[in-house]
């Protein structure tokens, strides 16, 4: 993980920002981060902050205000005590999403170069490194995932691949959205109680109540009706608040790429696109098309999904 301040040299500045024949537009960049921060304080809302809350404190869902949870000491001893990002910029992120177009990409290393890395999902990296890259810094863990990348934790074979995947982030950020929708709260208190009985380096953040909605009613604005963003385009959106120039890797929700050839949903699983159209609550095809607007403006740089592969027919 990166330190505090982070300016990279002139040299890595121009790799990225003329790849692909791609210029980054400073200016439509700041103006975007201005207008974000009218809707959120993205430092703030990355986590909920431990003096904001008490154990016991009842949290009702973002998705489902009838429901409501509570407040454990484990999840409230983890929650950190000032923003964990704070007196952090860095002139370039790359945000990696998880499309099995980066496979055979060879992206990793290019991805590694940017000084600060956000991974969605507990995506596995270290053998898709090459095309993946191995470095993370922020890391978002859905509670979902747990359920179907690790067994439910069901046995001690998948008990101990979940730790090892842990204990493999080092100091980074893990960002879990616990308070989103009911149903995960066993796999959360699991995942922290493992962190805080095995010490572990990591940084936890639980985002804020307000920010789905918060970055939904930004992208409103935009004229751009999403019901329900991302983990995605909810990494792009905060990360404008610390990052100069955004990069993104592996953005492609099309079953096929633009020369015809098969692209798996995910690069490291089986699941098919007739899974997520029958389960998932999220509009891809328009998120990409918002970011490939992004793109040609200059405001991010997309690779492999986005820039460098561009859909001839999104069916």
């Amino acid at each position: 993980p990166s330190g505090t301040e982070v300016n990279s040299s002139k040299g890595l500045s121009e790799h990225f920002s003329q790849t692909g024949n791609w210029t980054f537009n400073l200016t439509l960049a700041n103006l975007i981060r201005k207008d974000i921060l009218r809707f959120l304080d993205p430092l703030r809302d990355l986590s909920i902050l431990r003096g904001a809350v008490r154990p016991g404190d009842t949290v009702h869902y973002v998705l489902d205000r009838h429901s409501s949870t509570h407040i454990t000491e484990t999840l409230y001893r983890l929650l950190p005590s000032a923003p964990p990002l704070k007196s952090q910029f860095h002139r370039s992120c790359a945000i990696v999403g998880n499309s099995g177009i980066l496979l055979n990409s060879r992206c990793g290393e290019e991805i590694d170069r940017h000084p600060f890395v956000i991974r969605c999902n507990l995506a596995p990296v270290e053998e898709f490194s090459e095309d993946v890259g191995s470095r993370t810094d922020l890391v978002t863990m859905n509670p979902s995932v747990v359920q179907r990348a690790f067994g439910d934790l069901q046995t001690e074979e998948w008990q101990l691949r979940f730790a090892q995947r842990l204990k493999a982030l080092g100091g980074s950020v893990l960002w879990i959205p616990a308070f989103m929708a009911k149903g995960g709260e066993g796999r959360v208190e699991w995942a922290l109680q493992l962190i805080q009985d095995q010490g572990l380096e990591l940084r936890t953040a639980v985002p804020s109540l307000r920010l789905l909605h918060a970055v939904r009613g930004y992208w409103l604005t935009k004229r751009v009706p999403i019901k329900r963003p991302s983990t995605g385009l909810l990494m792009y959106t905060l990360a404008t608040r610390f990052c100069s120039e955004l990069h993104l890797y592996g953005f492609w929700p099309f079953p096929r790429d633009a020369h015809g050839a098969t692209v798996k949903y995910h690069y490291y699983d089986q699941l098919t696109y007739r899974y997520t159209s029958s389960s998932s609550p999220h509009t891809m095809p328009l998120e990409y098309r918002t970011l490939s607007t992004l793109h040609s403006q200059g405001r991010c740089g997309c690779t492999r999904g986005l820039g460098a592969i561009f859909p001839q027919n999104e069916g």
